[in-house]
């Protein structure tokens, strides 16, 4: 899957069997062999040396709209509506975090998330929705990695614990500007996340009714924690 991300990122002009072996941290012999196997299966293509996308990979890209269930859509629309400011599906992969779907602001200044393109965690709103949920064995490991100071690990798990009480995460433009993000875990009933709903726009627009957007995001995920309708 590594090998096919950064074919998509690359497929204008292709890759090397190298740039592959780099991209993955993997011996040239090892990534040979599984690139030809996504030759042979229609994953890639081969020309002159270079790694393109093969006609198989559709199949991959049709299934993602599909797949997402009517239901988050709906609620994206309707805070989105309700709003106008850009409401955003979110999930987690590895240690990154993903935007699967968006509804955008009408408003010519507005949030447009990127999709399907794997971002840092912190201090996104939506990301710090799957680390206050998260495992402690995982969210230590991750704390290692990304927050060793000890004095910013102490405000990031305070914060955490803010986020398992009010089921809010904020993002004070931290990740990009003047804007601010909100976002709300989807909770299963064994309290994992799998997906959480998030919205951003410009500060000077969100800050005056920012209790008012927390307050109508949390119910919409609540709804949708317990399998209801946005209606």
């Amino acid at each position: 899957m590594a090998i096919l991300e950064f074919v998509l990122a690359s497929d204008v002009e292709g890759v090397r069997l190298l740039d592959l072996s780099i991209a993955v941290d993997a011996p040239k012999s090892s990534v040979h062999g599984l690139a030809k196997g996504l030759v042979a299966t229609g994953y890639l293509r081969e020309d002159r040396g270079r790694y393109f996308l093969g006609p198989a990979i559709s199949s991959l890209m049709a299934a993602g709209p599909t797949a997402l269930p009517a239901l988050y859509h709906h609620a994206l629309e309707q805070l989105a509506e309700q709003w106008n400011e850009t409401a955003m599906l979110a999930t987690m992969v590895g240690n990154s975090l993903v935007y699967v779907h968006a509804v955008e602001s009408k408003e010519f200044i507005r949030a447009a998330p990127v999709l399907n393109v794997r971002m840092s965690m912190w201090p996104r709103s939506a990301a710090k929705c799957f680390l206050a949920y998260m495992d402690q064995r995982r969210l230590d490991d991750y704390l290692r990695k990304n927050h060793s100071d000890p004095t910013d690990a102490k405000m990031v798990i305070k914060e955490l614990a803010d986020i398992r009480e009010t089921r809010i995460g904020v993002n004070y433009g931290g990740a990009g500007g003047a804007h601010i993000g909100i976002a709300s875990p989807v909770l299963t009933e064994d309290l994992r996340v799998m997906v959480a709903i998030a919205m951003a726009g410009p500060k000077s627009r969100m800050e005056e009714r920012l209790e008012d957007m927390i307050q109508s995001l949390r119910e919409t995920t609540e709804m949708l924690s317990h399998g209801g309708t946005t209606q």
